[in-house]
């Protein structure tokens, strides 16, 4: 944590526009050459060469280009041990919910017949709080989603839930609470958020 901290407050300052207009393109396209990455028709890939190229190019873009640091505005570099280290000590499994509402998130190798988690809902989008528990619910009573990924509230009692303001402390409570209701009213109370 406090390596990763230096890392924010002492690297490379730059711009978030560079960042997104210039060193991710530019790095991506350059990598999308080098390993010969091409896609067909294929939305998943099942060529072996090239998921191990996709990998290789990965690992080389976020080792070469870094993390953007959008508070510091700095480039946090890591190196290809400790992002592969950091692979090997991810879980190889999650569970999100519990009961009959759990949701099993491991890997899904090729053609399985392993149903996909379904995450569903406004996934961030601004959602009015005069609708936002019948909105959340209308996600949750739907049998195929298995998580749900909430909206923001825009406002909390009138108030715009500006960032960095109290007003946005209670409308995050709030959403928490409402979310919660919203799982609870279609039957799944015990729901991943």
């Amino acid at each position: 944590m406090f390596e990763t901290y230096n890392r924010s407050v002492k690297g490379k300052r730059m711009a978030e526009s560079d960042w997104d207009y210039k060193v991710i393109p530019e790095t991506a396209s350059k990598l999308k050459e080098k390993y010969g990455i091409k896609f067909g028709e294929e939305f998943v890939p099942t060529d072996k060469q090239l998921i191990d190229n996709l990998f290789q190019a990965g690992l080389e873009m976020l080792v070469t280009a870094g993390v953007y640091n959008a508070d510091t505005k700095r480039v946090v570099k890591v190196s290809e041990a400790e992002v592969m280290e950091g692979i090997k000590r991810a879980p190889k499994r999650l569970q999100l919910g519990e009961h009959r509402d759990a949701a099993d998130f491991s890997a899904r190798k090729g053609n399985t017949s392993k149903k996909p988690v379904i995450q569903g809902g406004p996934t961030g989008a601004p959602v009015s709080e005069d609708i936002f528990v019948q909105v959340m619910q209308s996600y949750a009573q739907e049998a195929t989603v298995d998580t749900l990924v909430n909206g923001v509230m825009a406002t909390i009692e009138g108030n715009e839930a500006t960032t960095n303001t109290p007003w946005e402390v209670r409308a995050t409570l709030a959403e928490l609470r409402a979310v919660r209701e919203a799982c609870t009213r279609a039957g799944r109370p015990y729901l991943g958020i």
